[in-house]
């Protein structure tokens, strides 16, 4: 993995000169491991920053807290990581200051996620520099993945099958949520340590499958992203799993959706489940290399309001090292598809106060059609 993101690192590099561009300033967790191969340092919001300097005239440069410099430096392929501390001249704004130098016209840097105690020491420092926004840059490369990258992925979609079935199995009257997110996430933590070497590299990335399970059941499932509570479970319950927030293995984080019910389920139920399905279908469809990403959106929105039912969100997201990259499939966005691109592909439907529809999965984009990152059964699903 770090080879491939030092070739990633150098071809961003080539696309600074030929852009004659000439210090990029990052700060975003993601876009640091995109490119240095490192993440899972305390950061900016304890109000230590990690930086990752791009020179045309220069090495690569991590400047990165002294608590967190070891583990960075086995994590990454950059050689120069100069660990600052919070008095003086050990001070991270001292090291920035000398690294980008003091007659520095522009600097690029992501501005929709330039935390705000970076640029107030940047406007501070170089007042008379402009700072200017490299994130489309960035995300049009970080949009095709590599053969390396979808691999990964893969895998990250078969840890994320482990945990849809031990999230089924878990499932029966008076269940309680919680223990139902406790079984899935201790699944997800024993399939993605099998993946995992425990050499190298690899010794330093954690299996530890984490965060709140996003978990609906009976009417709360109207509730789009309400959390695993205490509720116990009845029958004819329909229940809701969302893992976007959950599935994520290597620093790659896929979308991935499904709902079971448990005995039996209302008709109203089952027609709300069975109109997500269709919609996403109709949207899987019309994926293919050379479509617009908005026809995708459109290809969903139909299906949606021939049953009756008003298209509530978008159809899906590009994943990769973020949980929301470029483009989306949404109306209105004429992105053309690319062979390599990934995303989070759903459908939705939710009926206030009283029930909801949903499934989602991963694919990634071919020259015909697409390939399934997340490969688990697409229809209506009892417990």
């Amino acid at each position: 993995m770090l080879e491939h993101a030092k070739r990633r690192t150098h071809q961003f590099l080539a696309n600074m000169e030929a852009r004659n561009i000439d210090t990029v300033l990052l700060t975003d967790e993601s876009s640091i491991a995109y490119f240095g191969g490192f993440w899972g340092y305390l950061g900016v919001e304890f109000g230590r920053p990690t930086f990752l300097l791009l020179q045309r005239s220069a090495d690569p440069v991590v400047i990165t807290p002294q608590m967190e410099s070891e583990m960075v430096s086995n994590m990454t392929w950059i050689e120069q990581i100069l660990p600052w501390s919070d008095e003086g001249t050990e001070h991270w704004g001292h090291f920035l200051r000398r690294a980008v130098g003091n007659t520095a016209a522009r600097i690029y840097v992501e501005k929709p996620v330039l935390p705000g105690l970076v640029r107030d020491f940047l406007d501070e420092t170089w007042p008379g520099a402009a700072l200017e926004d490299i994130s489309s840059v960035i995300g049009a490369q970080r949009t095709i993945k590599s053969a390396e990258e979808i691999e990964v992925m893969k895998q990250t979609g078969r840890i994320g099958s482990t945990m849809m079935d031990a999230a089924r199995d878990s499932l029966g009257p008076g269940v309680r949520e919680y223990e139902v997110a406790l079984a899935v996430l201790n699944a997800g933590t024993r399939a993605a340590a099998g993946f995992l070497t425990g050499k190298g590299w690899e010794a330093y990335v954690s299996p530890v499958i984490h965060n709140l399970q996003i978990m609906q059941s009976g009417h709360d499932t109207a509730m789009v992203h309400r959390r695993a509570s205490t509720r116990p479970l009845e029958h004819k319950d329909p229940v809701y799993f969302c893992f976007c927030n959950l599935l994520e293995f290597k620093h790659y984080r896929l979308g991935f959706d499904r709902m079971f019910f448990v005995g039996e389920a209302t008709d109203e139920a089952r027609r709300a489940q069975q109109t997500a399905i269709d919609a996403q279908q109709a949207a899987l469809s019309n994926i293919r290399a050379g479509v617009k990403a908005t026809e995708v959106a459109e290809a969903a929105n139909a299906v949606y309001r021939e049953r009756g039912f008003e298209p509530g969100y978008r159809t899906g997201r590009s994943i990769g090292v973020a949980y929301l990259e470029t483009p989306e499939l949404k109306q209105g966005d004429q992105t053309i598809l690319q062979s390599g691109m990934t995303f989070a592909v759903d459908g939705g439907v939710t009926v206030p106060k009283q029930t909801g529809g949903r499934i989602g999965d991963s694919i990634v984009v071919t020259g015909d059609g697409f390939e399934f990152l997340t490969d688990y059964p697409r229809e209506l699903a009892f417990v």
